[in-house]
């Protein structure tokens, strides 16, 4: 039986304006060097310990159990395929909802050797600053402001999910593809919309598109950011927006630009029905970030949640579990020093390293943790590329090649599924 469960848009975490700031004017209490790249010695105790932080409440609640059944399946899968050196790897007991904080403060006293999570990118600094004093790496499958690119970790901090960012130039290729040379820019006025539709302006210079008309909105106030985009006669406008997404799709509307003229950013997107008029966004595209998981893998998560009605970012957990038992299975050691230090090497990726060189050119691609053990017993190298796709961890812990399901409406203001496109590099 084939299952197509689409990930939910609507409801991507926000990231705190005010994180941009924080970020630039604390440091982690007593972290110093840089864990990614630095020499360690073996210091496990020879179990290998997984925490899940699941920091979702409230409208956002649904995020847990995804990234909850992709955790325990890659468990699962890791000791089917012998564990960490004979002995089973531990998924620590977890608890969905509470304060992002806590959770971290609890893996610690559980002595949790890595930590997946949290899914909300406002909390990713507290966790950070527990978990790096800990010496535990923190592999997010969620976060995606692109301020946590810099936020000071000691090296312990990863994310398989792309930075918000990283959309610009599939927005921006959209539009060229389409046949349009000029844009116009609306954006929702904060730290997402001011950095994406930068992001978006950049790209689309450097395709040779002109962009005639940006305008930033707030929430329910979006009509004379609509005007200006009609008034600059785009062949596109690009709506960059959060939680004001549908107010300013119907200001659009109202300014008859509708259909195939726009294209949404990822946080944008949603299944909007009758909350906008009728066939007022026929023909639109949107970008998700990620690929639809394979039917495969799909069931492989209602084996182990059958219950299970959304997969948001179910794959990168899945991918951050199984990335961070390669890294110990290099290593040959399960202490977070030793799984932080060989992050980017099973990632494919390449960081600098301390006299300035680079990682080793990382070999063929391994699809799973069983094939990756093989190529490492084989000598030619860990180079993962999982269920969300390829990985290669940069010098910050980001993903440097990042995948886009590409949606387009119909006249029922309902999104299909209708192609994909790649940002950035692969390795």
């Amino acid at each position: 039986m084939k299952h197509l469960i689409v990930p939910a848009g609507t409801l991507r975490p926000a990231f705190a304006a005010a994180l941009c700031c924080t970020l630039a004017l604390t440091a982690c209490s007593g972290v110093t060097g840089n864990a990614r790249v630095e020499t360690t010695e073996a210091s496990g105790d020879g179990t290998l310990r997984v925490g899940l932080i699941l920091d979702n409440a409230g409208e956002g609640s649904f995020l847990n159990a995804p990234q909850a059944a992709a955790a325990k399946l890659a468990v699962k899968e890791i000791n089917a395929a012998g564990g960490h050196k004979g002995r089973p790897v531990e998924l620590l007991p977890f608890e969905a909802g509470q304060d992002a904080a806590s959770q971290a403060q609890a893996l610690v006293q559980a002595k949790a050797d890595v930590v997946i999570g949290p899914t909300d990118s406002s909390h990713a600094k507290a966790v950070v600053d527990i978990l790096s004093r800990a010496r535990t790496p923190l592999i997010s499958p969620a976060n995606t402001a692109a301020g946590l690119s810099t936020i000071p970790s000691g090296g312990y901090y990863f994310r398989t999910a792309a930075a918000d960012v990283a959309q610009g130039p599939v927005l921006a290729k959209l539009a060229k593809d389409a046949g349009a040379a000029t844009i116009s820019l609306m954006f929702q006025e904060g730290a997402y919309g001011s950095d994406v539709s930068a992001a978006v302006a950049d790209s689309a210079e450097q395709a040779g598109l002109e962009v005639v008309a940006t305008a930033g909105f707030k929430p329910g106030e979006a009509g004379s950011a609509a005007a200006a985009a009609r008034g600059a006669e785009p062949d596109a406008v690009i709506l960059v927006a959060r939680a004001g997404a549908q107010g300013a799709l119907a200001e659009l509307n109202n300014a008859a630009l509708a259909g195939s003229k726009i294209i949404l950013s990822d946080g944008a997107f949603g299944r909007y029905a009758s909350k906008l008029g009728t066939k007022a966004l026929e023909g639109a595209r949107a970008v998700v970030p990620g690929e639809l998981p394979s039917a495969a893998f799909q069931e492989r998560l209602l084996g182990i949640d059958p219950g299970l009605k959304d997969v948001s970012f179910a794959a990168e957990t899945y991918d951050a579990v199984t990335l961070a038992a390669l890294a110990a299975a290099k290593a040959e050691d399960d202490s977070g020093r030793s799984i932080a230090a060989n992050l980017i090497a099973v990632s494919g990726g390449t960081a600098a390293g301390k006299d300035g060189g680079t990682a080793t050119v990382p070999g063929t691609p391994c699809p799973s943790y069983k094939e990756c053990l093989a190529a490492k017993a084989s000598g030619t190298g860990i180079n993962y590329d999982g269920e969300s796709g390829p990985v290669a961890f940069d010098a910050n812990g980001d993903i440097t090649s990042a995948t886009f399901t590409v949606f387009t409406y119909g006249a029922d203001n309902n999104p299909t599924p209708t192609g994909r496109e790649t940002a950035g590099r692969a390795g």
